[in-house]
């Protein structure tokens, strides 16, 4: 569980405590177990599993700046053509197009998913901060509040509204961590795997999560309640990791690290754990240079293959079962530069597209009005973001996470109107 503070003056008073629990904490585990006290934590936490009933939503962080120009390629407009000469995706390559946007090849593994009407994109999304610089432009995409003081993660706001409050209603999955989205009051924790989710030394003779649980008997709630709650979360996946995992429907999952964090995900979402929601990050979209065409072996087909490969046995391993109730939502800092630069990549720019996958999601096509390419369109050679990307999650939080107001998650901003979601 994680519970991170603005101030440095908080992280000085509890120096010692964090020092201590680092160092009973094995890799795996010692994202739940730092930064655990802190200005704003809930001083009455409990573990039930809750009485949340909506989706467990995945948010899929695809780190970098993701091209949706290439992924979702509007074909049907000349002015792509004529701004990228050399890297734009050919009409006669595309998947699922509609005459205006088409799917790159290398998304052949969702294709199923698209011709079912589980897998939509949104087109010209961005967020109101039009940095271009990849820290600021992620550390406000997570924080989704431009124009208030609020210090808390978006995610962590909705959690704070659905009810969820078991040991797992919120996880960050994978190596990579994100710094803020989950930043905030509400309870969650962040592993890098299931299996490795354990406390260093634990065993029959050193038992380090009894210890723990007698270091901190009796203390107030302010100081226990993180402890109590990691303490939770590592009995909740020693049950699972006791019985191990195989993946339903002869699913095999790519040997990679989203491939290793959805294949978790869906393993707490079977194992009817309470997961509410789920954080994990795919990196490597930052495509200055060779950005390459529509080939196997070229940067961005590689990238999206691995992408699409990971996406679709996460949603063959749920099942149409499991699959009904999650929607997994893709994000990116900010989108590239319309016109390809002379490495023949694309440098950074701002508007994007999301994709959507789950049960509930009214596939088959892309959302979102289309300002166009054409030089006067542009913001300063940019696609223009005519769609907030907190609008599209808003409708998704609405329709498929039963949330009503969304003042509280993203301020000012209101749900998309465009039918993306079925409500439940």
């Amino acid at each position: 569980m994680t519970a991170r503070t603005e101030c440095g003056c908080a992280e000085q008073r509890n120096l010692t405590r964090r020092r201590l629990l680092g160092r009973t904490a094995a890799a795996g585990a010692a994202g739940a177990l730092a930064g655990l006290a802190g200005e704003g934590l809930a001083t009455n936490l409990a573990f039930a599993a809750g009485s949340y009933t909506g989706d467990t939503l995945v948010v899929l962080s695809l780190r970098g700046g993701f091209d949706g120009l290439t992924a979702v390629a509007p074909i049907g407009d000349a002015d792509y053509y004529r701004a990228r000469p050399t890297i734009a995706l050919p009409k006669s390559q595309v998947i699922a197009g509609d005459g205006m946007f088409g799917l790159h090849p290398a998304l052949a593994p969702l294709l199923p998913m698209w011709q079912n009407g589980n897998l939509a994109a949104v087109h010209a999304v961005g967020q109101p901060n039009r940095t271009r610089s990849h820290f600021a432009a992620m550390e406000e995409m997570e924080r989704a509040a431009a124009g208030t003081s609020l210090r808390t993660g978006w995610l962590d706001r909705m959690l704070g509204l659905t009810g969820a409050t078991g040991p797992l209603g919120a996880v960050s999955m994978g190596s990579a961590m994100p710094a803020r989205l989950l930043a905030g009051p509400a309870a969650d924790v962040s592993m890098a795997s299931v299996d490795g989710f354990m406390l260093a030394g634990e065993s029959a003779r050193r038992p380090m999560a009894a210890a723990l649980r007698q270091l901190y008997q009796g203390a107030p709630d302010l100081l226990a309640a993180p402890a109590v709650a990691a303490d939770s979360a590592l009995t909740a996946t020693a049950a699972l990791r006791g019985t191990g995992y195989t993946p339903a429907n002869g699913t095999v999952y790519p040997d990679t690290p989203l491939g290793a964090a959805l294949r978790d995900i869906a393993r707490l979402i079977k194992a009817n754990v309470g997961l509410t929601a789920a954080a994990v990050d795919s990196g490597d979209w930052d495509m200055h240079e060779g950005l390459g065409t529509a080939v196997k072996g070229q940067r961005m087909y590689d990238n999206l293959h691995a992408t699409a490969t990971a996406l679709a046995a996460f949603a063959a391993d749920l099942g149409p079962a499991g699959l009904a109730n999650v929607t997994l939502v893709t994000v990116s800092e900010f989108g590239r530069r319309v016109t390809e630069n002379g490495s023949r990549g694309v440098d950074h720019g701002h508007g994007n597209a999301m994709l959507l996958l789950g049960g509930g999601v009214r596939g088959g096509r892309v959302y979102g009005p289309w300002p166009g390419l054409a030089p006067g369109a542009l913001m300063d050679g940019d696609l223009a973001a005519v769609t907030d990307y907190r609008a599209v999650i808003g409708e998704v939080l609405q329709k498929r996470c039963g949330l009503g107001s969304l003042s509280e998650v993203f301020p000012s901003v209101a749900p998309s109107s465009f039918g993306l979601a079925a409500a439940r």
